[in-house]
């Protein structure tokens, strides 16, 4: 069992920056692949990107080269850094956290990004 605590969010102008932080609690969760989802009102939840336990990376298109992924083992806490960011990046973001099929969510954190 892993337990994840999101942090971080907030309201943030069009071309600002936010950290959003997320730590894990529980069995091991180094060794999990840890990810970031958002949902916007009225739309389904989706991927923003993903860290393997080793490091690696994924991320969605509309974040590349905006957002970057990374985690702190001793501290068991990953970040989510958002660069450039546009209202069309408002929602509730999510971490999430699975190793094998077995997968858990954090609560989430608001970011609204408007002028």
């Amino acid at each position: 069992q892993v337990q994840l605590v999101e942090s971080g969010g907030g309201l943030v102008q069009p071309g600002g920056s936010l950290r959003l932080s997320c730590a894990a609690s529980g069995r091991n969760p180094r060794l999990y692949v840890m990810g970031w989802y958002r949902q916007a009102p009225g739309k389904q939840r989706e991927l923003v990107g993903v860290i393997t336990s080793g490091g690696s990376t994924n991320y969605a298109d509309s974040v590349k080269g905006r957002f970057t992924i990374s985690r702190d083992n001793a501290k068991n806490t990953v970040f989510l850094q958002m660069n450039s960011l546009k209202p069309e990046d408002t929602a509730v973001y999510y971490c999430y956290a699975q190793l094998g099929s077995v997968g858990y969510w954090g609560q989430g954190t608001q970011v609204t990004v408007s002028s």
